[in-house]
């Protein structure tokens, strides 16, 4: 299987703003490196050697970072730039051109550092479309939740909500044929619109529980004071 990770790294990060008035969020500093440094690390640890970032808000500084870490690892490093908000949807839509048969979205503001072979695994199950990465959590009340039925296969995305449940990880594994037919230029969201578009469509997507898997987001002032933190646990001694 061939894959490209698109790593989304387009938003403006406005709930931390106060903290990095003058940075895109995936740069936000944690333990010496940009938060997307990580998110990067982590992603070739994995096998994936080829990494595209969706970028759009002070696009120059995550092409510039990304200029600088070509080096670092032994992947090929590269940026598309939206010329205006194209969404989560729309910003991996718009680097399809350039992706392999498959291709693997990630969040450059969040990190799930767990083993992906089980994912790969699962999307290459006979019968299976695509596959996604979920975190089973006893407290899900801050994040998105998926709906499953009895077969792991994803129904919808539910709001939050209080309790336990299986939480999106923001991590999909799908074949590029399926998103092709979306068009280029658009604003679109993979939540709202791409995934349950393809789900409407048909097509079997199943979800890779992560049980208790570490989780973070750097979306709120806490999760950045937290990420230090979280890094050095679940990273280290990868380039700590």
């Amino acid at each position: 299987m061939q894959i490209t990770a698109v790593v989304l790294a387009g938003g403006r990060g406005t709930r931390i703003a106060g903290l990095y008035p003058d940075i895109p969020k995936p740069l936000v500093p944690v333990c010496g490196q940009p938060f997307v440094h990580w998110v990067t690390q982590w992603l070739v640890q994995q096998g994936i050697s080829d990494v595209i970032y969706s970028v759009g808000y002070r696009a120059e500084q995550i092409a510039a970072w990304a200029q600088s870490a070509r080096g670092t690892w032994d992947a090929q490093l590269r940026c598309v730039t939206e010329a205006e908000p194209l969404g989560t949807g729309g910003g991996v839509i718009q680097c399809l051109d350039l992706c392999a048969g498959h291709v693997l979205v990630v969040n450059g503001d969040s990190l799930t550092p767990v083993a992906l072979s089980p994912l790969l695994s699962r999307a290459a199950m006979p019968g299976i479309d695509g596959a996604l990465l979920g975190v089973r959590m006893e407290d899900a009340a801050r994040y998105g939740t998926f709906s499953l039925d009895a077969g792991g296969r994803l129904v919808k995305f539910a709001e939050k909500r209080p309790g336990a449940g299986v939480i999106n990880a923001g991590v999909y594994l799908l074949a590029r044929s399926l998103l092709e037919p979306f068009p280029r230029g658009h604003r679109l969201s993979m939540e709202e619109e791409v995934l349950p578009s393809l789900i409407a469509g048909g097509a079997h997507l199943s979800c890779e529980i992560a049980e208790n898997a570490p989780f973070l987001d750097i979306g709120t002032p806490q999760s950045v004071v937290e990420a230090e933190d979280f890094v050095r646990r679940t990273m280290a001694p990868a380039g700590l």
